[in-house]
């Protein structure tokens, strides 16, 4: 009995070195971040009026992924990042969550505004944290896809700031379903009256209120135009929900009408949490689009 003891000993012995050998190979792929957490981007500054920066140790002039979170704009904060950090980080970018105020404490409009003092902020700070305030990436899921797609069409908000659409290099909204407001109000109000679907708790009415002019102003695809300078966008969605994909599918169309670069990429086999979540993670068929997408952005 000894020598089949001692052979499974050798063999678990071999499997440990092995195991422990592939864990040191991934730790030593990782690239080290140097994090800086609750920089103020205004003053004074509430607690949701900051950003977390994220960057390679000794980086310098890299390429700024400008995140904005989701929450459906009434909750939700700039820590709900998962991998993203790390995944940017590896590829050579400073990565920036950013906060904003959110419903009922404050107006739709407060919130783009707060979004696009944080851009300024970042423009203005990010080279202290090795960053190129000239090549910024705008992203965001849900909520935040809708304030991303926003702020990369509507340039009222950045010129508020001083700034042009020049430095945003790239926009990729994720599975956002309010880039054209009254279509999407329209479609919840025929489930209802024709289908008897019930609203959502928070319906979009509920979070943009009852006025036509407002709804058309806080949707992306109104501001689309030719001659303004829209970055090259990629729109990620959830292959098989209905009001993602309508939406995608609808910016996605005024975008090219207006010759403005843009992708779509709907998502398989997933949804609109997990969608976010996994992105950045290796094996992510949508995290390998995005990443294709920043790479061809950056060379123009």
């Amino acid at each position: 009995m000894k020598q089949p003891i001692t052979t499974l000993a050798t063999l678990f012995l071999a499997w440990l070195n092995l195991a422990q050998a592939q864990a040191q190979t991934v730790a030593s792929a990782q690239t080290k971040l140097t994090v800086k957490r609750d920089l103020p981007y205004t003053e004074p500054a509430e607690p949701r009026q900051k950003v977390d920066i994220y960057a390679p140790e000794g980086a310098k002039n890299l390429p700024v992924v400008f995140w904005i979170h989701g929450g459906g704009w009434q909750v939700g904060d700039r820590t709900s990042i998962q991998v993203k950090p790390q995944a940017f980080v590896d590829k050579g970018f400073v990565f920036v969550s950013t906060g904003y105020r959110l419903l009922p404490d404050v107006d739709m409009g407060t919130i783009f505004r707060d979004v696009a003092k944080s851009v300024r902020w970042v423009h203005d700070h990010i080279a202290e944290h090795g960053g190129d305030p000239e090549r910024i990436l705008v992203m965001g899921h849900s909520a935040g896809a809708q304030l991303a797609a926003l702020i990369c069409t509507d340039d009222r908000y950045l010129k508020a700031e001083g700034l042009s659409l020049a430095l945003v290099k790239g926009c990729v909204p994720v599975d956002g379903d309010t880039y054209d407001v009254p279509a999407m109000i329209e479609t919840a109000e025929t489930r209802l009256r024709v289908h008897g679907m019930p609203m959502p708790k928070f319906g979009h009415r509920l979070k943009f209120g009852n006025h036509p002019d407002k709804h058309r102003d806080y949707s992306a695809v109104t501001h689309v135009a030719k001659g303004k300078g829209i970055p090259p966008f990629l729109i990620l969605h959830v292959a098989d929900h209905p009001d993602t994909t309508a939406q995608a599918q609808r910016l996605g169309a005024v975008l090219k009408d207006a010759d403005v670069p843009t992708k779509l990429f709907a998502a398989k086999e997933t949804n609109h949490t997990k969608l976010n979540d996994n992105l950045g993670l290796p094996d992510d068929p949508a995290t390998k689009a995005l990443f294709e997408f920043v790479a061809e952005s950056l060379k123009k």
